[in-house]
């Protein structure tokens, strides 16, 4: 009995770590594949999904899309940017200081990407478009952590 409780435990051992490293393969793969595409591509794929999300017309389409590829272009010269730090020095972490400045940066940029999106958006699209921003910072949060369902369900039941 002892053995087979053994051998039960070994392979969902196996069986977890090797789910863990295929879901790290693939989101190393999807960010290969994202830092390939070009800021105009990026900004047109982004605005096609809020296009079929939010029911935009036209003039919000266009509207969208200069908004989404002045951010595209931005994220790619942060990544570049990054990319040639890490190349540069000794892979060293930003300071206290620095990390402050760096996420005070990034909430200003939501504040004024919310309020050029209210300005684009009907109250219903806006409304529909901020919850799906919740949701993705939200899940953006639980991957950072590592936690996945199992952990939420505890949390709700």
């Amino acid at each position: 009995m002892k053995k087979l409780v053994l051998i039960a435990l070994a392979f969902v051992t196996l069986q977890a770590t090797a789910q863990k490293r295929s879901n790290d393969e693939s989101k190393k793969g999807r960010f290969e594949q994202f830092q390939k595409l070009s800021a105009e591509d990026i900004a047109t794929l982004q605005t096609k999904k809020m296009t079929l999300d939010l029911d935009l017309n036209a003039s919000q389409q266009k509207a969208i899309q200069e908004l989404n590829l002045e951010k595209a272009t931005a994220m790619k010269a942060k990544m570049e940017a990054r990319q040639a730090e890490k190349e540069n020095e000794s892979n060293e972490r930003p300071s206290q200081e620095d990390r402050v400045k760096m996420m005070n940066e990034r909430l200003d940029q939501q504040i004024a990407e919310k309020a050029k999106m209210k300005n684009i958006l009907n109250d219903e699209q806006y409304e529909k478009w901020e919850k799906s921003q919740e949701r993705m910072n939200r899940d953006g949060e639980r991957g950072e952590r590592g936690k996945g369902n199992r952990a939420n369900r505890k949390k709700q039941g």
